[in-house]
């Protein structure tokens, strides 16, 4: 089981998130967007930790974090956002629907490794 879904449409920066979380223990899945993100989520009860763009197609990251607060009434996992949007709006919605935090690109992973670790119960 993961205790960190990926979410991004591109390739790279699932790949680059994905190998450093790897590399420092976790367990990871991934998803192409917001709708496969939710499908990740429900297989696996085991995900801890949600990182996830904002803009995807199909659904973006809010509109999945909103689903899975709501329709899936997941109130315990963690959400982080990690996005281009600087926005002020943009962080205030993600904070209204429980988005616990919001990351600017560029990732980095030294940063936010001890609350990843945390969140996920590996510390």
């Amino acid at each position: 089981m993961a205790n960190v879904l990926v979410v991004d449409d591109s390739s790279t920066m699932r790949e680059i998130v994905s190998s450093y979380l790897q590399q420092h223990g976790f367990e990871v899945t991934l998803a192409t967007d917001g709708r496969d993100g939710l499908l990740q989520l429900q297989a696996d009860p085991g995900i801890k930790l949600v990182i996830s763009d904002v803009n995807m197609p199909n659904m973006d990251g809010l509109a999945m974090a909103e689903k899975i607060r709501t329709e899936q009434g997941n109130k315990l996992v963690h959400i982080i956002m990690l996005t281009t949007e600087d926005n002020a709006v943009m962080r205030a919605r993600g904070r209204a629907i429980g988005v616990t935090g919001w990351i600017v690109k560029p990732f980095r992973g030294d940063a936010v490794l001890g609350p990843f670790k945390k969140f996920c119960g590996l510390v």
